[in-house]
């Protein structure tokens, strides 16, 4: 049986914080349940693969996260995940793959293979070029650039060895707000992935996002509200 391949980013779950999404508009009430309908219709098996680039839960702490993991945990299919920029509970790595569900795999630094395809990312950061960026950013921007390099390294090796397809998560766009590439989407395209997908932005930012073919590797934004909060299916 073939394994479908879906997408659905800053799922923003607080069941253990007070943090209602609905304060962002009526459209997030009761967002969870709503992606949770929709994932069960979706995902018909445990060994098709949902892709989550980050902005999972607004825990501070791991052991807060640990009820929205769960819940990510108990729905149908095989899980992998990269951090958000608020995702602060996420600290030590080996920590938080002794705690997850057994379906929930997590990308830091290296790479993953599964089903016919090797998986590869890291959160990104604010692009240069935009107003907001600053001597701060380009230094956390520099340090996410290395950390996309040891992912690409890494998920080339294993995609060599095992003859498998590259696909990236990203949670920034790797394309600033006039859809212009930047730094991240070189290295990327040097690596020649066939998927590329990421979140972080929501309502009127979508308006600037970069969706599509760009050098051979479709890009996809899968913010769940850009989605009406249905998965996205790539492959």
């Amino acid at each position: 049986m073939s394994v479908s391949i879906f997408a659905i980013g800053d799922l923003h779950l607080s069941g253990s914080v007070d943090k209602p999404m609905d304060i962002f508009g009526q459209h997030w009430e009761n967002h969870w349940d709503k992606i949770r309908e929709n994932w069960k219709k979706q995902v018909r098996s445990d060994e098709d693969i949902v892709l989550i680039p980050g902005d999972v839960s607004w825990a501070m702490k791991l052991q807060d996260a640990q009820v929205d993991l769960d819940s990510i945990g108990s729905l149908p299919g095989r899980k992998i995940m990269i951090k958000g920029n608020h995702d602060y509970w996420w600290s030590s790595i080996s920590r938080l793959r002794s705690i997850v569900h057994p379906s929930i795999h997590v990308i830091q630094n290296d790479s993953l293979t599964m089903s016919n395809y090797t998986f590869c990312g890291t959160r990104g950061w604010v692009n240069p070029g935009m107003k907001e960026f600053t001597q701060h950013d380009d230094k956390i921007f520099n340090r996410e650039l290395h950390r996309l390099r040891l992912s690409l390294e890494k998920g080339r090796e294993e995609s060599e060895t095992a003859g498998t397809e590259l696909i990236v998560l990203l949670h920034y766009p790797p394309f600033d707000d006039k859809g212009r590439p930047t730094e991240i989407v070189d290295i990327i395209s040097r690596y020649k992935p066939v998927h590329v997908v990421y979140g972080h932005l929501h309502d009127e930012s979508t308006r600037y996002a970069f969706e599509g073919i760009y050098k051979d590797t479709h890009y996809h934004l899968v913010s769940c509200d850009y989605l009406n909060f249905r998965l996205k299916q790539i492959i």
